[in-house]
């Protein structure tokens, strides 16, 4: 089978180390997809789903979240434990694409929707609490695949089985792999993107800040 969705996912909200998550996501029959507000505070893209930390998660550039299938084997092989589709906080389970090698900004088809590739994942503290893997910032980080959030462009509702269509490639080709690499310290890739110039106003300012006099 083509590139599809595996399994879309809801949050179930939970009380996780003395703070509310919605990092632990469960099958459903469908996402009903809408572009949230421009801001953190704006809330996920899925509806009915939850967002705990509302000052780093959700808003039009995090609206919502997919995970490869594979990456989630590879960890399951890796940790020696059962990782079930929504393991790692995502909304959609795919198989049969490399998340890490679509291009920043690269337009997706799924369902009645129409998303666009934003920005890579920050593998935050709840995220390594939940996995509770010693170091897993650093072993996630040097696997290099962080999954990908889209914007939503065209809102409307994605299913387990829907096809993944890429289209309208853009020319700069930088990665998600990269983009993340990028955010988590490679000073030349960050560089390089900052000069492309191709991510979200808020993002481009913190890679310009990175790269002023004195920084």
């Amino acid at each position: 089978m083509n590139a599809h969705v595996l399994s879309t996912n809801i949050a179930v909200p939970r009380q996780w180390r003395n703070r509310t998550t919605g990092i632990d996501k469960r099958p459903a029959e469908k996402l009903a997809v809408a572009a949230p507000g421009p801001d953190y505070g704006d809330g996920s893209g899925v509806a009915g789903d939850v967002i705990g930390d509302d000052k780093h998660h959700g808003g039009a550039q995090k609206a919502v979240y997919a995970f490869a299938r594979e990456e989630l084997d590879y960890w399951q092989q890796r940790l020696g434990r059962t990782l079930s589709d929504g393991a790692f906080g995502e909304n959609l389970t795919t198989r049969g694409v490399d998340l890490a090698e679509l291009l920043i900004n690269q337009r997706v088809r799924l369902g009645t929707t129409l998303l666009e590739v934003s920005v890579p994942r920050s593998p935050c503290r709840t995220f390594a609490d939940w996995v509770g893997e010693p170091g897993w910032v650093k072993k996630f980080t040097a696997r290099g695949d962080c999954g990908a959030y889209f914007r939503v462009v065209e809102p409307g509702e994605i299913r387990a089985g829907d096809e993944l269509e890429l289209i309208d490639a853009p020319p700069h080709g930088v990665t998600m792999g990269m983009a993340f690499a990028a955010k988590m310290g490679d000073t030349a890739l960050a560089r390089r993107i900052m000069e492309a110039d191709i991510l979200p106003e808020l993002y481009q300012r913190r890679l310009v800040a990175r790269f002023a006099p004195g920084e």
